[in-house]
């Protein structure tokens, strides 16, 4: 089991820092949202502003579980706000390139219209990890052991084989084990963030049920609305109205157990086919 800030932690200064990816978070090689997450880390130790607005990035290369590189420039700062170019690499290879803002506090127009489509707490089911012990099944891949996982509908042992297609989305609440919340606003963006990028291909696996493919992320993005430092449980949803010459396209958003709209993103996913058993 990792830990979401020592494991996207830097050190460094004046642009240039250094990280170690944990395998900790392995999904096909490290997840995209925990590399993306590192990389937002990086942004927040070299900007002036303590406030995460929005990343735009693309994965270029499939990194190993070792030393990165990230360098961050200033693209523009002004009073309020700051662009920056993040660019991480390992072994002088590049990895993930990425646009970040950031702002300090703003007085400014307020709405929130998004409304949370939870149906139920998280308390009042048990965690996929139960359900899947219970079952003789170990999760497959390491990451998984970082959330817990609550889920109001479950498949039981056969089902997920035998599924019918079903449309394409994917919601769950989530908590970060073995630290749930995080004052560094930085880290709590990177909560939302690393579920935005991960969910997408579950949601397109309620559709496709063949498993010819897999389809790993080549980009993200995601803004950020709200923080909600000491709340533990996030609701996420993923889904995927488009897919098209093996390229998919999949959004995500993240609320907090009081409704407030955190995060929203989007991401594309490229097919290649699944590896054999």
């Amino acid at each position: 089991m990792g830990d979401l800030a020592a494991d996207t932690a830097v050190t460094g200064s004046v642009g240039r820092y250094n990280a170690r990816l944990s395998r900790d978070w392995e999904i096909w090689g490290p997840n995209g949202g925990y590399v993306a997450a590192v990389a937002l880390r990086a942004a927040g130790e070299h900007t002036q502003f303590g406030r995460p607005v929005s990343i735009a990035g693309q994965f270029l290369g499939v990194a190993s579980f070792d030393e990165v590189v990230i360098e961050v420039k200033t693209l523009r700062v002004t009073k309020r706000a700051e662009a920056m170019r993040v660019s991480m690499t390992q072994n002088r290879s590049p990895i993930f390139e990425a646009l970040v803002w950031t702002c300090g506090p703003i007085e400014g127009l307020e709405h929130e219209l998004a409304m949370l489509p939870a149906t139920f707490d998280p308390e009042s089911v048990p965690p996929t990890s139960e359900r899947l012990a219970a079952a003789g099944i170990q999760p497959m891949y390491r990451f998984w052991a970082n959330l817990d996982e609550r889920s109001e509908t479950w498949r039981e042992a056969g089902e997920w084989e035998n599924r019918e297609p079903t449309f394409p989305s994917f919601e769950r609440w989530y908590r970060y084990l073995p630290t749930s919340t995080f004052d560094d606003l930085w880290v709590d963006a990177c909560r939302s963030l690393i579920l935005v990028d991960t969910l997408g291909w579950p949601a397109v696996c309620q559709l496709h049920v063949d498993g010819k493919y897999v389809a790993p992320s080549i980009d993200i993005t995601c803004t950020f609305h709200r923080a909600r430092i000491t709340e533990p449980w996030l609701f996420a949803q993923a889904t995927s109205v488009s897919a098209n010459a093996g390229v998919i396209g999949c959004e995500g958003k993240v609320w907090s157990r009081d409704g407030a709209l955190l995060a929203m993103g989007t991401s594309q996913l490229l097919c290649r086919p699944a590896p054999t058993p």
